[in-house]
């Protein structure tokens, strides 16, 4: 790679805390790990940055990796500008705590049903919270906190999901507990017109496949014969999305009761099946404990203050 001249540079801060911890580890997989990245992703963020400068940093000819004569002298710049860059931003963040909305991302469906109330409670312990909620899927909302791009991530906890987070770098509080119920429209006896009991083949309205929840209900069905007797006639990833279709009539599913609660206690929809089949999941709140801004920092001291019962919506 040659250097290139006269050529503006465009470069990212997260590239050259990323050299940095290259050059301290000397593996792109141990850098990876510390990063809360893929090794891919990590690999082409060096591939950026070297692009971006015009040289070549990193000798992976070796075994561990080498740094290349640009890389080392590139290096020290790295190294002072990421320290300027966090004592500066450190000094600025003190100064405008007092306003400083938290960026949190949050479950598609813990935002519309879940959040508004929650936050509201938690007010009433630890005083005025200005936040900024964005609603995206699981994968997507851990994917922003590994990258340092969020604050704090409301998000379901499943102890058999496959896609689990270090709780030592990623801390987290258990804010409430819910249960999917398996729900349908009820027919005219006030009975589910979608009833898992019987043999009928069921209209069943699924999440997608990537979506958390609909991990959470494969478990459940993965040995039952239930499952051959679904047919899905609906996906999506929104719990809010599969409840409106539920509310249409066009088949039964698997819903937050948060979501569905003044349905179920006015009748327009009513249980599909008993509690055998309502599948627990707990709601957490997550943090980076690599990231360090004071809002979150006081948050989570006063958060710890709590009684137990008092986190809980």
């Amino acid at each position: 790679m040659h250097q290139r001249s006269g050529a503006p540079v465009n470069l990212e801060t997260k590239w050259l805390e990323d050299f940095v911890t290259l050059a301290n580890t000397r593996s792109f997989s141990a850098a990876a790990r510390q990063r809360h990245v893929t090794q891919p992703a990590f690999s082409r963020r060096i591939r950026s940055l070297e692009h971006a400068i015009g040289v070549t940093l990193i000798d992976r000819s070796t075994t561990p990796v080498g740094i290349t004569p640009e890389g080392q002298l590139f290096l020290v710049t790295a190294r002072n500008l990421v320290e300027q860059l966090t004592e500066s931003l450190g000094h600025l963040r003190g100064l405008s705590m007092a306003n400083e909305a938290m960026d949190i991302v949050a479950a598609h469906s813990l935002a519309l049903s879940f959040f508004p109330q929650w936050i509201s409670r938690l007010q009433q312990g630890v005083g005025e919270l200005p936040t900024r909620l964005v609603a995206m899927n699981v994968g997507e909302a851990i994917h922003v906190l590994r990258e340092g791009n969020c604050d704090l991530m409301l998000a379901y906890y499943d102890p058999y999901a496959s896609m689990q987070l270090d709780a030592e770098v990623f801390p987290s509080f258990s804010i409430g507990k819910v249960n999917m119920l398996p729900v349908s429209l009820p027919d005219a006896a006030g009975k589910p017109r979608f009833p898992l009991a019987g043999q009928e083949s069921i209209p069943y309205l699924s999440y997608t496949q990537g979506a958390f929840l609909g991990r959470s209900v494969r478990m459940l069905l993965k040995n039952d014969p239930l499952r051959m007797r679904l047919r899905t006639v609906y996906e999506t990833a929104m719990a809010e999305g599969l409840k409106g279709m539920v509310m249409q009539g066009v088949g039964m599913a698997w819903i937050p009761d948060f979501c569905i609660r003044e349905e179920l206690a006015s009748g327009r929809l009513v249980r599909a099946g008993n509690q055998k089949w309502d599948v627990p999941l707990e709601i957490r709140l997550y943090r980076c404990s690599l990231v360090h801004k004071p809002g979150v920092e006081t948050l989570w001291r006063q958060m710890m203050k709590l009684p137990r019962d008092f986190l809980h919506a």
